[in-house]
């Protein structure tokens, strides 16, 4: 046996498992065994050593345990994704879960939506722009239609207008810049984009918002009144009659008709609120906040704590084709799946100009129905945008043209909707790997109060459901 060592040895010098080989051959005895001739302050040293390697072990493992209970913690809560494709309204529907739930969700952020919104209506500015300049450019001072008359009526005055406008362009690239900065390409990225995360919002508040002077060699350049130069807030005032009158101009609606453009079905529209929003002294209302675009990069994942003790995890991941496969992997443990697919029968996917925007939304809910990771969630079917499925269908534009299957069924919204709805149910029952309660609304995501109201009852099932797999009820 091994001879008794000194009693000034550590616990750990001291170290020798029973019925295991003699200390002097344990690696691990090895590892903290002194060196012959040991000095004291080298002595002192091992030992300080030994107690950091210690301590950061237990850091290690209270880390793990915490780690631990978190995951078993997010493992019983519900967790929600919400799909569809680019533009379906994901966004715009997330926004409304969080003013559903927790209607103070938005009141620190205000002015960062501001600047959200006042870049979606300079988007829509240069949208208008754009087809004006193209306009003039096709026609000419001199150009003449087949009656003899000057071809649209664009005009100098238009050109004028069109040249004053221009400094809100530079403004929007500037920002939309700073906020996707990595690879960004104006003519690739033509609405504001940016990563999941809340990066963005600290970008918008570094370059937009009214600041106390920052410290010195930190300056920004900064206007009269103290705001940044990146501020879009003042160039917007002095550009808001331009804007109302272009918007208004009778021979720019002639040319926007002709060429079949509806901007006012785009998301985050706001040209008809010019006179409310291009003010110095604009505060955006929660509608502002729900109707803004935004595009984002990644999923998203927000938590919320309801008032009965459930914690809900929803995940707004991107729906562009590009961004499809980072579904998968948060198909696992899914309780629900709000799909989001508007009847824009008329539309094309803006990736990929050949494909109906319709289509591909059929398309991807027979793969989630189909798909045997998601056989126990329940899919819920939003059939979204009902508003501009109306304003399409008032316009005189008939389903045959774009779906002929549609035959000679009545032109109208409820027969529209019944049409497409049977569609998306045939499939859900054909394709769920088990049978499974199809459920569908029809919503219009920017009219907060009535899809707050299809929220609050979709979370309820959802609650209810979750309790039945737990056998709770």
């Amino acid at each position: 046996m091994a001879q008794t060592k000194s009693h000034s040895r550590s616990s750990l010098d001291m170290f020798s498992p029973v019925n295991l080989k003699p200390i002097q051959d344990d690696a691990w005895s090895n590892i903290f065994k002194p060196p012959p001739n040991e000095s004291v302050e080298e002595r002192r040293d091992r030992i300080a050593r030994q107690q950091e390697a210690q301590r950061v072990s237990r850091e290690i493992d209270e880390s793990i345990l915490e780690s631990k209970k978190l995951f078993d913690k997010k493992k019983k809560a519900i967790k929600v994704l919400l799909l569809g494709q680019a533009e379906s309204g994901k966004s715009t529907m997330l926004r409304n879960f969080q003013l559903a739930f927790c209607p103070t969700y938005f009141h620190g952020e205000a002015l960062i939506w501001k600047t959200i919104i006042q870049l979606n209506l300079i988007g829509s500015v240069k949208k208008l722009l754009s087809i004006v300049e193209d306009e003039l450019e096709m026609s000419g001072p001199r150009s003449r239609s087949p009656t003899g008359s000057t071809s649209a009526s664009l005009s100098d005055h238009h050109r004028r207008t069109r040249m004053r406008l221009l400094p809100l362009l530079s403004m929007e690239t500037n920002l939309t810049r700073q906020l996707l900065p990595e690879h960004y390409d104006p003519s690739r990225t033509p609405e504001i984009c940016v990563r999941a995360g809340s990066g963005w919002k600290t970008v918008l508040e570094r370059v937009t918002l009214e600041r106390r002077v920052p410290p010195t060699g930190q300056r920004r350049p900064m206007t009269n009144d103290g705001r940044s130069k990146d501020d879009p807030t003042l160039v917007l005032a002095a550009s808001k009659n331009d804007i109302i009158s272009l918007w208004e101009d009778e021979s720019v609606r002639e040319v926007l008709k002709r060429r079949g453009v509806r901007l006012e079905d785009s998301p985050g529209f706001f040209l008809t609120d010019t006179a409310r929003i291009a003010t110095v002294d604009y505060e955006p209302t929660e509608e502002d906040i729900v109707r803004a675009r935004l595009r984002t990069f990644g999923v998203e994942e927000h938590r919320f704590l309801q008032d009965n003790g459930s914690e809900w995890y929803i995940y707004d991941v991107g729906g562009s084709r590009c961004m499809r496969p980072q579904w998968v992997p948060y198909f696992d443990d899914v309780q629900a799946i709000i799909f989001l697919a508007p009847l824009s029968f008329n539309q094309v996917l803006e990736e990929d100009r050949q494909v109906n925007r319709l289509e591909d939304s059929i398309y991807l809910w027979k793969e989630v129905c189909a798909n045997p990771l998601l056989a126990r969630a329940n899919i819920i079917l939003f059939l979204n945008k009902m508003d501009i499925l109306q304003k399409t269908l008032a316009a005189g534009i008939k389903v045959a043209t774009y779906v002929p299957s549609y035959g000679s069924t009545p032109n109208d919204v409820e027969n529209v909707t019944k049409y497409f709805k049977e569609k998306f149910r045939a499939y859900h029952k054909r394709l769920s790997p088990r049978p499974r309660t199809f459920f569908c609304h029809e919503t219009s995501a920017i009219d907060t109060k009535a899809t707050q109201a299809v929220l609050a009852g979709v979370r309820d099932g959802i609650l209810r459901h979750h309790l039945e797999e737990l056998n709770v009820i």
